[in-house]
């Protein structure tokens, strides 16, 4: 028997008043994951434990099979082994985002959606200020997601972060870096800010009407792992992974899960749908397990914006889920978001989210579409979520 897992980013969240009260996923069109939830297995999980913050670190983790708590890796250092980065003693990784702060208020955590290469551009640029203090690497990723490493400053495990993502439009006084090491990255910020306003790259986007990066915005720490148990170890099953964002490509690292490298797979709307659900089920000629994550939904959540979430949950059914349901009785499936992400918040909470388990051998309630109302109706909570890898896997 060979699993796919459909991790749909972010696509869950709360009933929207233009939509009828209706939530994005219950006023997107999916036949094919209604015609799942017809057929299999519906209900919620929680991805994320009760007093944890609600990242699509502790989300993923839960649906790979992990304890996101005792199996806690920060999440700096998971994008970091994305990279290829070896963190040594003493050393932290630290997610490093080009934002726009203009009089105070974060207008956007992404710089606008800044380009790979724009922004490639720019961390050039700051690696160059900073060159001449060892303490401080920069290493360029995907868009606006950037790690920093910092050497010598093992305190700032113990600093307190906000997220750029949760207060869009906010004043970002108050959501700063507090506590032990807050000075050193407070000072880093300060230092950053003219490297930005001087920056060619800026000034283009400047004068094409687009928002410019303004600041760089650490948070999320980690140092290297220690302890994590190999998925084929932990499973019995041999898996592979595609995704277009540095997080989860580094969960697959550190958990021994093949990297499926499949041009066109984006974090954004541009993703080639078609190229990564085909790469994924040429990858099970090889592997037990094949993960497809699909960031676009969450995107669009963070960004308020409610027809291009529908149409990136369209398009994972119309284009993935699809293509999966051709090999029904040949293939088990479980699909649901890592985490909802409600337009009217534009960030992550922490509450369950609909899952649908289909395929030979698996039973179970199930429901007439696949929607969080739906799968509330049920009755069926998996707590933790964790144990959904479990039930995906039965002999």
């Amino acid at each position: 028997m060979r699993h796919v897992v459909v991790i749909l980013d972010g696509a869950a969240g709360w009933p929207i008043e233009a939509l009828g009260d209706r939530t994005t996923l219950q006023a997107a069109a999916t036949p094919h994951l209604d015609a799942l939830a017809r057929e299999g297995v519906v209900g919620l999980a929680r991805t994320i434990p009760i007093g944890e913050e609600p990242s699509s670190a502790a989300a993923c983790a839960s649906i790979l099979g992990y304890d996101p708590v005792r199996d806690r890796v920060g999440r700096g250092a998971i994008e970091a082994a994305s990279m290829g980065i070896e963190l040594a003693p003493g050393e932290v990784a630290l997610r490093l985002n080009l934002v726009t702060v203009v009089n105070g208020v974060m207008r956007s955590y992404s710089a606008g959606h800044i380009t790979t290469e724009e922004s490639h551009t720019i961390l050039g640029e700051l690696a160059e200020e900073f060159a001449a203090d060892e303490r401080f690497e920069f290493h360029p990723g995907v868009a606006y997601r950037h790690v920093m490493v910092v050497k010598g400053h093992p305190e700032l495990m113990e600093t307190a972060f906000t997220p750029p993502h949760d207060i869009p439009d906010k004043p970002v006084a108050g959501h700063l870096p507090k506590g032990p090491g807050a000075a050193v990255l407070l000072a880093l910020m300060e230092r950053a800010r003219p490297v930005l306003s001087g920056s060619e790259v800026n000034a283009r986007r400047r004068s094409a009407g687009r928002l410019p990066a303004t600041d760089v915005w650490p948070f999320w720490p980690g140092v290297a792992p220690a302890g994590l148990v190999p998925f084929g170890e932990l499973r019995g099953a041999s898996a592979a992974l595609t995704s277009g964002v540095d997080l989860l490509r580094g969960l697959a690292t550190l958990t021994g899960i093949e990297r499926l490298d499949i041009p066109g797979v984006t974090d954004g709307p541009d993703n080639d749908y078609t190229a990564q659900v085909q790469g994924a089920l040429a990858a099970l000629d090889e592997h037990d397990v094949v993960v497809v994550h699909v960031e676009s939904p969450d995107e669009a959540g963070h960004g308020g914006d409610v027809s291009a979430k529908i149409a990136a949950i369209e398009a994972i059914d119309r284009e993935v889920v699809a293509r999966l349901r051709e090999r029904r009785g040949k293939l088990r499936i479980l699909a649901l978001p890592d985490h909802p992400t409600p337009i009217a918040l534009r960030t992550h909470v922490d509450e369950p989210v609909p899952f649908v388990l289909h395929g030979p051998g698996l039973t179970g309630p199930s429901a007439a579409a696949y929607s969080e109302p739906d799968a509330g109706g049920t009755g069926l909570v998996v707590d933790p979520g964790s144990e959904l890898m479990g039930m995906l896997l039965l002999p």
